[in-house]
């Protein structure tokens, strides 16, 4: 009951709940129709952002290009623009590493590296030395330098496993490095030198320095289109097992932990801007990739170019903000 005794409207009724929960639960959407749309009217949105110029092997990439891709858990896919062009994924390779090394070293993990939202810039020296060289989490870089460490304890040939993780998420064997991207980012990647050494001085890098760095460069090098980036994301939209051969790659557990940090630090300072508007666990790069996923349903993955200041794509996060929007799918 209300003040003075009247009884209050429900805030909603319960034939529209059931309407919504039956919309929400449908898994055979058709996409496509939505695709095309976003595709066509996300156009006017080139512009407002610039290339990554910092690496000047991305600086070369034309900007007005878009590519979308959508695949379900249950083997739906819709496809839109530059979809096979492939791009340089550049921080969404944090992603893969990280499920590498937590499969691994479980959570141990986490006695190096944080899990908290940093809310400062990706490449923050000052917030390393802050917090005495534990970095706030896995995907600002100083954290997926120590991530990187640990596939270099770990293996031989740690530029070779990411490899065939990453081929074996995306089941395409031509995945490679972009060498003229990698050696870019050694000849230009002061800060992430810096943050290396820092790492090292507060012994959270156990490795050589050099090769850390020299894994690190390749991985951020890796070159996907949105087709194949959308399949590798999908074992982390499957509570970590890879559907198209039903292998548990994480377990149920450590899908959920790593997608919880992908909603919350997985765009950096603008996280919660991103989940806001969007409301997906995703991962950003540089060079203008987008890879983002509902669990239990789908993953998708956007790329263009032109990046904001926090260095995530303009026009791929509208894409996504207006198909979660269009689609009814988000995880709230």
């Amino acid at each position: 009951m209300g003040a003075g005794g009247k009884k209050m409207k429900p805030l909603l009724r319960q034939k529209n709940y059931r309407n919504i929960c039956a919309y929400k639960i449908e898994s055979n959407m058709d996409y496509q129709d939505i695709v095309n749309d976003i595709y066509r009217e996300v156009q006017a949105y080139f512009g407002q952002g610039k290339v990554a110029s910092y690496i000047p092997a991305l600086a070369r990439v034309r900007p007005d290009q878009l590519g979308i891709s959508v695949e379900t858990i249950n083997g739906r896919s819709a496809l839109a623009g530059q979809a096979d062009t492939r791009f340089s994924i550049q921080s969404i390779s944090k992603a893969f590493t990280l499920a590498m090394a937590f499969a691994l070293e479980g959570d141990n993990l986490w006695r190096r590296v944080g899990v908290e939202p940093s809310g400062n810039p990706f490449n923050s020296l000052v917030q390393l030395e802050f917090e005495s060289g534990k970095p706030r989490n896995p995907f600002i870089n100083a954290g997926a330098l120590v991530v990187t460490d640990v596939l270099c304890s770990r293996y031989a040939d740690p530029k070779g496993e990411i490899l065939r993780f990453i081929r074996q998420l995306s089941g395409t064997d031509t995945i490679d490095f972009d060498e003229e991207v990698a050696q870019s980012e050694k000849e230009h990647g002061f800060r992430n030198q810096a943050l290396a050494w820092f790492l090292k001085s507060c012994n959270n890098i156990h490795s050589d320095v050099d090769t850390v760095l020299d894994v690190y460069f390749h991985q951020c090098s890796i070159a996907m289109n949105c087709r194949e980036m959308s399949r590798a994301f999908l074992f982390l939209a499957n509570h970590g097992v890879l559907p198209a051969t039903g292998e548990q790659l994480l377990t149920h557990s450590q899908a959920k932990r790593l997608n919880a940090i992908l909603l919350t630090c997985g765009f950096y300072d603008q996280a919660g801007e991103f989940a806001f508007r969007v409301g997906m666990p995703g991962k950003s790069g540089v060079g203008g990739g987008v890879a983002a996923i509902i669990p239990g349903e789908l993953a998708v993955a956007v790329w263009s170019p032109e990046v904001n200041e926090q260095g995530n794509s303009v026009v791929g996060i509208q894409a996504l903000e207006w198909f979660t929007t269009r689609s009814g799918r988000s995880i709230f």
